[in-house]
């Protein structure tokens, strides 16, 4: 049975739906300066459009760069993940947003929450494992709900805990928050989910590398 075409009846060619999607998710920039950069390399559009395709193929590409990224890292055998959570507020309430990093630095899993105890970090790391399999070694703070969480796992041997050690989960928080604050917070938990796991899969992606013709890049 012949896939669907998720382009079919688009005016506009894939190349250019992934390029505008690509800069919007990956650099901080506001819809309105992703229509600007792309009016100034001749492609006509307006920044609604460009809402409408990162919410329709945001997901899709981010899960294409997902599979390609899991399939090429479960074979290295000093797989190491660094696991964090950030406080974020949506309409004034306190939200948590857990992330697991591997030792290269790539955000393998976002899973945002309410609460922060044992029975959302077990959650969490069954999700993270589900996806990407088992790590030889997980980096946490010394929050307990990890510790809590591991015991039930029978990760507890595994887990690391240390001042300084976490270092790569902290810094990987930074590019997210300066996107939050182009984009003036987010105002639904769903919105930030959806983002956030866009996000983490085209972060560490480089545009010139998604098969992109020349003459639109280089315009």
């Amino acid at each position: 049975m012949m896939k669907k075409d998720p382009f079919k009846y688009f005016h506009s060619s894939p190349e250019i739906i992934r390029l505008a999607v690509m800069m919007y998710v990956r650099f901080p920039l506001s819809l309105r300066n992703v229509e600007d950069l792309l009016h100034e390399r001749g492609i006509d559009l307006s920044h609604e459009t460009v809402r409408y395709w990162w919410n329709r193929f945001g997901p899709m590409f981010a899960a294409e760069i997902r599979r390609k990224r899991v399939s090429r890292i479960r074979c290295c055998s000093n797989w190491q993940w660094h696991l964090d959570e950030v406080f974020v507020k949506i309409n004034g309430e306190l939200h948590y947003l857990w992330r697991a990093v591997d030792h290269e630095g790539e955000v393998l899993e976002s899973y945002v929450t309410k609460r922060r105890n044992r029975k959302v970090a077990l959650k969490f790391l069954k999700k993270t494992m589900k996806r990407h399999g088992r790590a030889e070694v997980l980096v946490t703070d010394k929050l307990r709900s990890y510790g809590a969480a591991m015991k039930v796992i029978g990760n507890v041997a595994k887990q690391e805990t240390g001042r300084w050690k976490n270092n790569r989960a902290e810094n990987s928080h930074l590019p997210f928050r300066r996107r939050e604050r182009a984009m003036i917070r987010f105002r639904r938990m769903r919105t930030l989910q959806k983002f956030v796991s866009v996000h983490a899969s085209v972060l560490t992606t480089s545009i010139r590398s998604a098969a992109f013709p020349k003459e639109i890049i280089s315009r």
